[in-house]
């Protein structure tokens, strides 16, 4: 895992030799955490401004949002040993013309995706954020929309192992998408904060 992980934070194939895009156009900080022992983990897009600053995952509103569906406070969320933080693209891939953030660089997840998640025997859950991330790890499963796979999540959990949640991403602008869906807060949360509480006890 050291030899990896090391490997990881020195990647720079984004910005030397970059797939189908132009270089990424700042010095890459791949940010994400990890421990063998982990058994929850959690799939973002990629780091945002903020997190590209702090080196540290989810020091956002985001964040904060996210520690409240998963009902955890911030010491555990930042166990490493406990919860994984593996984003599909682990360098900020900087910003589109109207200042939001551009997708997660598509060099990242061929090049680790696989030697890292053989590092993480022990997970059992799986909070996959956003439809990069449930591109990836939910492949056939995953429905026309985003808004039907989140639909979807009875079926999908009942279907991968780890258990796979999907999850629209915690950002303010969703606010609009979970007016419009108040069955994401009365039933897949509860679902949600269960797995999660069970799977950090070791239930």
């Amino acid at each position: 895992m050291d030899a990896l992980l090391s490997d990881i934070r020195g990647c720079r194939i984004c910005r030397d030799r970059p797939t189908g895009r132009t270089p990424l156009p700042h010095e890459p900080r791949p940010v994400l955490r990890v421990s063998a022992s982990a058994t929850v983990c959690i799939v973002g897009q990629a780091p945002g401004t903020r997190v590209h600053a702090s080196g540290v995952p989810f020091t956002d509103p985001s964040g904060d949002r996210l520690r409240d569906w998963m009902g955890i406070d911030s010491d555990t969320f930042y166990d490493e040993s406990r919860v994984a933080i593996v984003p599909m693209g682990f360098c900020f891939p900087g910003l589109d013309a109207k200042g939001g953030d551009l997708p997660p660089r598509r060099e990242c997840p061929p090049a680790w995706r696989a030697p890292l998640m053989a590092q993480l025997p022990r997970i059992r859950l799986m909070l996959a954020v956003g439809a990069y991330a449930q591109a990836w790890h939910l492949g056939p499963l995953v429905r026309k929309s985003l808004t039907e796979t989140v639909a979807a999540w009875r079926d999908i959990a009942t279907a991968t192992d780890p258990i796979v949640v999907p999850l629209p991403h915690p950002s303010w602008r969703n606010n609009a998408w979970l007016k419009r869906n108040p069955w994401f807060e009365t039933d897949l949360l509860p679902f949600l904060r269960d797995r999660v509480g069970r799977e950090l006890r070791g239930d």
